[in-house]
């Protein structure tokens, strides 16, 4: 039996960085993953996907560059060159982080799966280990349905779309959320036809009508046809292509592909950890529950990131991180409540948001007012001919606070943080009326979105 000052399980935007800072404090520490470091972020998340997209909006760019009077031709997409590039960025990655693992003498690295057998002991590699203080950040994994037929059709998840090495012909995506919206206008854009099927009346469920409508509107125009409302009801080999059976709002129906990928959510990975032998309980799901500080049901045990439940983000995993240490090693009283969340969905125009929707503030009883600007009305957008998507600001009629944002808009992730420190100060929107802003940048849009707020019923 090994003795450690604390041991981390999984090594995700969570794990690393608590693992660094504990062994930079003297603690000798234990990290355990059983696969990549990174996590799913570095792996199959956040790096890979994002380094493709990019690959993605330049073949937008060329194939439409008349637009802006550049004229090209014979223009393709080499989908093995593009996943070649990935593999690099992940690789730069991935290495940067087996170094800092490397340069920690009291942090032992256990390539394993981990297992609990006591209240704060863990088995790994043939071996048991053992802390007072462990740190649970195991992520999750794609959550495949049960379908008829699906599991022996050759489905794809997020994470094997991306080593693909020719366009598919005929893309179909399983679900409309955040990732299935994102895999589907990148593989437009890289050639292939492209259906969605989504359970849902809407795209992105959780954010506004509005909203998701607009953003609806924008990927059709591209060519991605959607199939709402509609439940799958079997998968099937035909012919060499992917039958997709279900029903919708004109009966059963079906639609053929070569590729389908399943973009349904996501599964925590603590069905292996055998969290009963410490006394760690999960919920219906099988995520962690924890409390505010993120403990657990069990003492001397917090769960970070994704496999606790919330916000699936890679920068809350981060913050996750900075919350637990701050309260072990600063003797501070950190906690997530009233934690201010920024995201984005990272389609082009990009879907900005912080803090509440429309229909959150006001399933909580707000008197609200309410700030709208299209594109089209931001100088910068109009000189980049990147007009698509709008501005939207949710204001506390009694205050003026920031309640929340949603800006869909080129770089709509980078501009909606602006009104989250806002969000996170808890100073009045009217405070950027008065804003020097530089020209022309999309930013200077916000002051038009300031003076369209207006009480609304």
């Amino acid at each position: 039996m090994k003795t450690y000052d604390a041991i981390v399980i999984g090594s995700g935007q969570a794990g690393n960085p608590l693992s660094h800072k504990l062994a930079d404090h003297g603690w000798h520490v234990a990290l355990v993953e059983m696969a990549q470091l990174g996590g799913t972020c570095i792996n199959t998340g956040c790096t890979p996907t994002k380094t493709m997209m990019a690959s993605a909006q330049v073949a937008h760019y060329v194939r439409n560059s008349p637009r802006w009077g550049v004229r090209t031709e014979n223009v393709s997409v080499d989908l093995a060159a593009i996943v070649a590039r990935k593999n690099y960025v992940v690789e730069q990655f991935r290495s940067g982080q087996e170094k800092k693992v490397a340069e920690r003498p009291n942090l032992n690295l256990y390539r394993a799966k981990a297992r609990f057998t006591g209240p704060h002991r863990i088995e790994a590699a043939g071996q048991t280990l053992e802390s007072e203080h462990i740190f649970i950040n195991v992520g999750t994994r794609p959550s495949i349905p049960k379908i008829e037929g699906l599991e022996k059709s050759g489905y794809l998840t997020n994470a094997s779309i991306m080593e693909l090495k020719e366009v598919p012909s005929h893309l179909v995506v399983l679900g409309g959320g955040y990732i299935g919206v994102e895999f589907g206008q990148m593989f437009r854009r890289f050639g292939s036809r492209v259906t969605v099927v989504h359970s849902s009346a809407q795209i992105l469920e959780r954010e506004d009508a509005d909203v998701a409508a607009e953003l609806l509107k924008i990927l059709e125009a591209e060519g991605i046809k959607f199939v709402l409302d509609s439940r799958v009801t079997q998968v099937e080999k035909a012919g060499g292509n992917i039958r997709v059976t279900y029903d919708g709002a004109q009966g059963e129906s079906s639609i053929s592909g070569t590729h389908l990928l399943v973009a349904t959510g996501r599964t925590p990975n603590t069905d292996g950890l055998a969290l009963g032998n410490a006394g760690v309980e999960c919920d219906a799901h099988g995520y962690i529950k924890v409390n505010t500080r993120l403990e657990t049901t069990a003492p001397g045990i917090w769960a970070l990131g994704d496999c606790k439940g919330g916000p699936a983000f890679t920068h809350i995993s981060y913050n996750d991180h900075q919350i637990v240490f701050a309260n072990l090693m600063e003797g501070k009283n950190l906690t997530t409540e009233n934690r201010y969340v920024p995201y984005a969905v990272f389609t082009d125009p990009q879907l900005g948001r912080v803090g509440l929707t429309e229909k959150e503030a006001r399933q909580k009883g707000y008197k609200l007012k309410i700030g709208w600007l299209p594109m089209s009305h931001v100088a910068r957008a109009l000189e980049r001919d990147e007009t698509a998507g709008s501005m939207k600001i949710i204001v506390d009629a009694a205050d003026d606070h920031i309640l929340g944002a949603s800006i869909l808009a080129t770089e709509g992730g980078e501009l909606v943080q602006l009104l989250g420190v806002l969000v996170m100060a808890g100073i009045p929107y009217t405070l950027l009326k008065g804003a020097v802003y530089i020209h022309p940048t999309l930013a200077e849009g916000f002051f038009g979105l300031m003076e369209s707020v207006q009480p609304v019923d």
